[in-house]
Formats: structure tokens, C-alpha cells, sequence
């Protein structure tokens, strides 16, 4: 069901210490960073990443924070963000649409719950 859970950070360094003490405990690698400086996590399939917030506002619940959900095509992730609307969500980032940039070729939709939490429907291109 999910594709990758993020979580906002005021200091990239500190967490950055903190979750690869952690995720060493399992088993798993430090972090690899982004090109927008983000950390990355993989570990067993999973995904866990830590951001500042890109809107520049300090980190808080959620702020920063994005839950992604698997789509199986893009066609269904635009329905997902067309219920989601008629919902009482709100779009936000950019429109629907394919994005490339280190995972390659993703169709991403994203939206805010009414509580103002950030979904974000993920469905990864050949």
C-alpha cells in the first residue's frame, strides 16, 4: 500500500545522526542524500526519508512530512487525487504529472487531508 514515508526536520544533521544510529541497529546503511539534500533510507524494500520542509516554514507535525501510497497506474493515481478533492482535500505542489529526477521516471498527485496532512499518490514509470 505504501511507497515511502517522509518526515520534516529543522536539522538535517542531527537527525541525519540520529536515524542512521537507528536504522544501523537494524541492519540497514546510513543515509544517502539527494540533490535537494534530503536523507534516504532503504532497507528491505522500505523507504524512509527526512526533508526540511520545502515550503520554509519550521518543521512540526507533518510539516515536511508526506505519506505516499503505491498506485498501479497513473490513470488510477488521477483518480485518487480526483476523489481526494471531492472529498474536501486540497492539492497541493505541482498538478499531477510525471517527474524525473534520482528514483527516474515517477507519477506523482499530491494532496492535504482535511487536517492539512501531505499524501502524496506515487506510481513508479518504466
Amino acid at each position: 500500500m505504501f511507497s515511502h514515508v517522509m518526515v520534516g526536520t529543522d536539522d538535517i544533521d542531527a537527525s541525519r545522526a540520529f536515524y542512521d544510529s537507528l536504522f544501523a541497529t537494524l541492519g540497514g546503511k546510513a543515509a544517502m542524500v539527494d540533490d535537494k539534500g534530503r536523507l534516504i533510507y532503504l532497507h528491505k524494500g522500505a523507504l524512509f526519508m527526512v526533508s526540511r520542509p520545502i515550503d520554509g516554514q519550521p518543521a512540526c507535525h507533518a510539516n515536511g512530512g508526506t505519506i505516499g501510497f503505491a498506485m498501479d497506474s497513473p490513470a488510477q493515481a488521477d483518480a485518487w487525487h480526483a476523489a481526494g478533492l471531492a472529498a474536501g482535500g486540497t492539492a497541493c505542489e505541482d498538478p499531477p504529472g510525471v517527474r524525473e529526477g534520482g528514483f527516474g521516471k515517477l507519477y506523482l498527485a499530491y494532496l492535504r487531508d482535511p487536517s492539512g496532512n501531505k499524501l502524496c499518490a506515487l506510481h513508479r514509470l518504466s
